[in-house]
């Protein structure tokens, strides 16, 4: 695989995250989150919502294609997704990488929340570093503009550097 270039999302990237978002989503959630959130993960929705966060987006190219992204919001890794035929091969952790520095531009400590079942992604963000800081009811969005309580797992991680004077933490 050629060497995956991270840039910085653009308009022309919403419909390619999108569809990264819609097709590794159901990998790591489906059967591990409420009942009634999967028809609010279909492609249509996910279309409105990816430019909400556009502005700190980053996604990953192989040949020109997105196979990943990564969003920060404040201090959370918000999203983080690759396509299938990518995993393994670093791209998350270039990913998840860029992130942490992102945030940890403003934040000392970062944090995500992962689905208690989607055991890949918790291996994943430990052998990354992170720590299971226990549960965490996670409001995620609807096509209504509510959200729903998920059960998950909050992971945090140091970020910031040492020494920089006062910051804020998480």
């Amino acid at each position: 695989m050629t060497q995956p270039v991270l840039r910085p999302a653009g308009r022309d990237d919403v419909e390619a995250i999108a569809a990264v978002w819609h097709r590794s989503w159901g990998d790591g959630h489906l059967g591990h989150v409420p009942a009634e959130l999967p028809q609010h993960r279909e492609l249509d929705h996910l279309l409105g919502r990816v430019p909400v966060r556009l502005a700190t987006t980053t996604v990953a190219t192989v040949d020109g294609v997105v196979v990943g992204f990564v969003v920060t919001h404040r201090d959370a890794v918000e999203q983080l997704y690759v396509d299938a035929p990518a995993r393994g091969t670093g791209v998350a952790a270039q990913l998840l990488s860029h992130g942490e520095a992102e945030i940890g531009r403003a934040w000392t400590t970062a944090w995500l929340a992962v689905v208690p079942g989607n055991a890949r992604a918790r291996r994943f963000y430990e052998r990354q570093g992170w720590s299971d800081s226990g549960p965490y009811d996670n409001p995620a969005f609807t096509s209504g503009g509510s959200t729903i309580l998920v059960p998950t797992r909050r992971y945090t991680k140091a970020v910031g550097p040492v020494g920089r004077g006062e910051r804020r933490t998480g």
